[in-house]
């Protein structure tokens, strides 16, 4: 069967104003290089969500791998992306294991890429205008900022079990990512992770005794998720990570088409369906929920090949790599220390992607709907508000998403009907679309 990539010019050389093509390749030796720079570009975020949440490893590269390959099949290889472990989940998926455990962590993930999934096929039939209606950038940038910020404690915890540890390991973060240029400075976090990790072995807080006893090569450990009635509260938990995904996808797709000149909006609906498919596959297996990642945007941009055959070699070494337990194992040892500095870094960031969707937009910040719709949601989240109603308990998270969602339009209906909201074209309201923070080190 012949492979559906045509060579792009020589295979050699790529052109100072041209591209390589979805559907193009260059050389397969260099195309192997190409995804082995994806894989350096999605693995040091990829692994850190299973180190926070306590997943295995393993797990989450094996089926992170296997995403990636089932999105190349389901977009008919016409929009190239990794889907890595989402950050997005990192909240719901802490306060779900506190209360229940990893199984139950795992029913709400599933329960969120089903609903993601169910979304792609609406969106594949009737279009994304209804996203940006229900959720225009104001709201959508409430939203990616509030689940970032809600993290602050457990960053703060972590820091504080080893601080020289933490502080090297941000300072680390904080220079490289200014001190290299093009695609190492992409790689701060990872960079940070490893003098970290260096800083922790010296100060003798690595324990190695795990590793000894793993095989190179073997199934990684998967666990089988949990549901039950009594635990609905904390699935509803989760389902305003619905709305983080939906504004990564459709910023992917934009992203992707602006950098190639193509209109790929037809593929949004698609690429919804597949990482949905992708998170449930995740979440049955044990595995962190997955999404599209703005690092390997940043790879494609610098390097102008957006060659779907290189994210298959990255899926494919994805899938090597969680076939080794050894490997889960040394990702494991990570201490808190590094661990603290990273995620004072990376919620950091997270919290600042929604920002970025305001910026971008150009959301008009004297108008009071505005104010209140991200001060109300940002607060709700960062002070983790809480609400019980009968058995039922609602966090700062999903406070948060329904008072953004219900403060906006509830102020809109009022001002169209007394008179009092003006929609100019400045206030990039329900038409604006969401941008992609390509050049930041995470998008999840």
């Amino acid at each position: 069967m012949a492979l559906p990539w045509k060579l792009h010019g020589d295979g050699k050389n790529v052109g100072a104003t041209a591209i390589v093509a979805p559907e193009e390749r260059l050389t397969w030796l260099r195309t192997i290089g190409f995804g082995g720079q994806h894989v350096v570009a999605m693995f040091g975020a990829t692994f850190l969500v299973p180190l926070i949440t306590g997943f295995p490893p393993a797990t989450t590269l094996l089926f992170s791998g296997i995403g990636t390959l089932l999105f190349l099949l389901i977009t008919a290889n016409r929009l190239p992306s990794y889907l890595g472990s989402s950050f997005a989940f990192l909240a719901p998926i802490t306060a779900a294991t506190a209360a229940g455990g990893p199984s139950v962590a795992l029913g709400g993930i599933i329960v969120v890429g089903a609903l993601l999934a169910v979304i792609g096929i609406v969106v594949h039939l009737t279009g994304t205008r209804w996203i940006n209606a229900l959720m225009p950038p104001v709201v959508s940038g409430a939203i990616v900022a509030l689940i970032g910020f809600n993290l602050a404690p457990a960053a703060r915890n972590n820091f504080g079990e080893a601080p020289v540890v933490a502080i090297i390991t941000l300072l680390t973060i904080v220079i490289a990512a200014v001190f290299f240029r093009g695609f190492l400075g992409r790689l701060s976090i990872v960079i940070g992770v490893v003098v970290g990790y260096a800083a922790a072995v010296i100060a003798g807080d690595v324990n190695f005794d795990e590793v000894a006893g793993k095989a190179w090569v073997g199934l990684p450990e998967f666990t089988t998720p949990s549901f039950s009635a009594d635990n609905v509260g904390i699935y509803l938990m989760f389902l305003p990570v619905v709305l983080a995904l939906l504004a990564e996808n459709v910023g992917h797709v934009k992203g992707v088409g602006q950098l190639t000149g193509r209109n790929l909006d037809p593929l949004t609906g698609r690429a919804l369906f597949a990482d949905g498919l992708a998170t449930v596959l995740s979440g049955l297996g044990g595995g962190s929920p997955t999404t599209t990642y703005g690092e390997n945007i940043g790879v494609m941009s610098a390097t102008r090949v957006f060659s779907t055959a290189a994210y298959w070699v990255a899926g494919i070494t994805a899938i090597l790599l969680g076939l080794s337990p050894k490997i889960g194992a040394v990702i494991n040892t990570i201490p808190a220390g590094v661990l603290g500095g990273v995620t004072t870094a990376l919620y950091g960031l997270i919290g600042i992607i929604g920002v970025r969707i305001w910026v971008d937009s150009k959301v008009d910040f004297g108008k009071p709907k505005n104010q209140l719709t991200a001060g109300v949601a940002l607060i709700m989240g960062i002070a983790d508000f809480t609400l019980n109603l009968g058995t039922l308990t609602f966090t700062g998270i999903v406070l948060g998403t329904v008072a953004a969602i219900v403060v906006y339009h509830l102020m809109s209906l009022i001002g169209r009907w007394r008179g009092t909201d003006s929609t100019g074209s400045s206030d990039a309201d329900a038409t604006a679309d969401v941008q992609p923070a390509n050049s930041s080190p995470v998008t999840r």
